[in-house]
């Protein structure tokens, strides 16, 4: 088994499919979007492949060690910025190809008029221990 994060990537852009941004959907299709959401690690918690996930919200702070003991902080991500990482899941699958076909089928989550948004979803191995060489 391996584990994977999915980062699930809003562009700032309409979606794929219908051209109308998230932030224009009605509250019926925020609610089945989010519905496909919880039903897929649901499915997935019968399969043992769901680890965790969480939606994210928009605000956020970016902190970095500055070598003076006080690490600078700056507002974000911002308004204007293209890439938001909406929230995130980590499935612990068999094989990268599960892993691929998995975040596919996450990306097809439904947006305005029901249809899949073909949302960005980035798919990250976690580091993994290297094998032990015994003799």
């Amino acid at each position: 088994m391996a584990k994977y994060l999915l980062l699930k990537h809003y562009r700032g852009a309409p979606d794929a499919v219908n051209n109308i941004p998230m932030d224009q959907w009605t509250p019926e299709e925020i609610s089945d979007h989010m519905q496909y959401m919880r039903d897929f690690a649901t499915r997935l918690e019968s399969t043992g492949e769901y680890v965790d996930g969480q939606a994210l919200s928009p605000e956020g702070t970016f902190v970095r060690y500055d070598g003076e003991g006080r690490p600078p902080v700056t507002d974000g991500p911002f308004a204007e910025t293209k890439d938001l990482i909406a929230g995130w899941m980590v499935i612990d699958v068999d094989s990268y190809d599960r892993a691929l076909e998995l975040a596919g089928e996450l990306s097809a989550a439904p947006g305005a008029g029901g249809k899949p948004i073909h949302e960005w979803l980035e798919l990250r191995p976690f580091m993994a221990e290297p094998p032990t060489v015994t003799e």
